[in-house]
């Protein structure tokens, strides 16, 4: 819980008790809502986990008899009435004559402070901060084969990017930055106030902790500009269309010598004219006769990485799809998917004398056979 929230929250009006509660009727009005509020039994309502959370909160600092009389110190100081008192209020600018007693923030630092609100005092605190770098999305596109069996992406990237000359440092090479003599490195100096302590940006190292006495000439001394820049990124085998993979410290640098962003890549896969996917299975479809379907016959199939053979049985139903274990999309355990191939039944679309003569005595045999495809077909009358 931040100082911030402590100020601004009012926890007795989340549960519903006055300021005087005792810690027994704390707890019946926490327990209350809890049932009444708690995702299992409110599922799928955001607005209900939200009002949750913020009971929580409040049952967690109103519980604890350290925490609350901190928070009701708090309250007194900042918001004029609470607790049945008045104290210091945000913003507030009225002088010895004003009236109720209350003054503000700008009293309590002096005329000259720049903060006059609760909301400058905590955003000034944190602003100046070395701060991590802002993450980055780009997009790429790979043909199938290539997203089955991964491959090295270069690509380029424009933006903000580490200084080449300096390495981030933001001083000048062959000088190093020193810590700040008035902060001692913290970045922060704090204020006592009785009872408080109010932590602000050292004014001497902008809150960065630190002094360069040599500012880099190519960032002025930020460690970092604009620049286009060449990443390779490495593809895993089996990477799926839409997928997005992080690169950590591939964004943005940070400020001040902070952590960089991340990188983030959105995949884009071609499709192919002979495979498709279904999770990690791959599929094929292969024309055949009729011919081989019902004399059997043996098939050189198409994978990503070559042909197998794979065996017709005689007397094979059209349509029918086989399993070629572990030919597959690659997983992320070592193992694969399989390879799915389906028949399909091809046609000729015309036959010279010799074929046609033959097929009719074939067609004349299978009748005398007693064959008939349709001796079960529901659609026959």
């Amino acid at each position: 819980m931040t100082q911030r929230e402590w100020v601004e929250r009012d926890f007795y009006a989340d549960l519903g008790v006055p300021s005087d509660a005792s810690t027994e009727h704390i707890k019946k009005a926490y327990r209350k809502l809890a049932r009444e509020l708690h995702p299992d039994a409110n599922p799928h309502d955001s607005r209900a986990e939200d009002r949750f959370k913020t009971v929580s909160e409040a049952h967690a600092v109103l519980s604890d008899p350290v925490k609350r009389k901190d928070y009701d110190e708090t309250r007194r100081l900042f918001t004029p009435g609470a607790s049945g008192r008045s104290g210091f209020h945000a913003g507030a600018e009225s002088g010895a004559g004003g009236s109720g007693g209350n003054f503000g923030l700008g009293d309590l630092f002096g005329r000259s402070s720049p903060f006059t609100s609760t909301g400058d005092l905590f955003d000034r605190t944190t602003g100046t901060r070395p701060r991590r770098g802002s993450d980055i999305e780009t997009d790429t596109r790979l043909t199938f084969r290539a997203a089955i069996r991964g491959t090295v992406v270069p690509l380029q990237v424009s933006g903000v990017a580490t200084c080449t000359a300096c390495h981030g440092s933001g001083t000048t090479p062959g000088t190093t930055a020193r810590a700040c003599p008035r902060c001692y490195g913290m970045g922060l100096v704090t204020r006592n106030l009785g009872a408080f302590g109010f932590s602000e940006p050292c004014d001497d190292c902008r809150g960065s902790g630190f002094v360069i006495d040599a500012p880099c000439p190519d960032c002025q001394g930020t460690g970092s500009g604009h620049r286009t820049r060449t990443v390779n990124v490495r593809m895993p085998a089996g990477v799926c269309d839409g997928q997005r993979l992080r690169l950590p410290g591939q964004g943005e640098p940070g400020l001040r010598g902070a952590p960089s962003g991340d990188l983030y890549v959105r995949i884009h896969v071609t499709e192919d004219p002979v495979f498709g996917r279904d999770g990690d299975d791959l599929t094929v479809t292969i024309p055949v006769t009729f011919s081989e379907l019902a004399l059997g016959a043996t098939m050189s199939v198409p994978t990503v990485e070559g042909t197998v053979g794979m065996k017709i049985p005689a007397g094979t139903a059209a349509a029918r799809t086989f399993r070629i274990r572990g030919r597959g999309a690659p997983r992320r355990d070592g193992t694969a998917g399989d390879l799915l191939v389906r028949t399909e039944v091809t046609v000729p679309p015309k036959l010279d004398t010799t074929a046609a003569e033959a097929l009719r005595a074939y067609a004349h045999a299978e009748r005398a056979s007693g064959f008939d495809p349709r001796a079960k077909w529901a659609g026959r009358r």
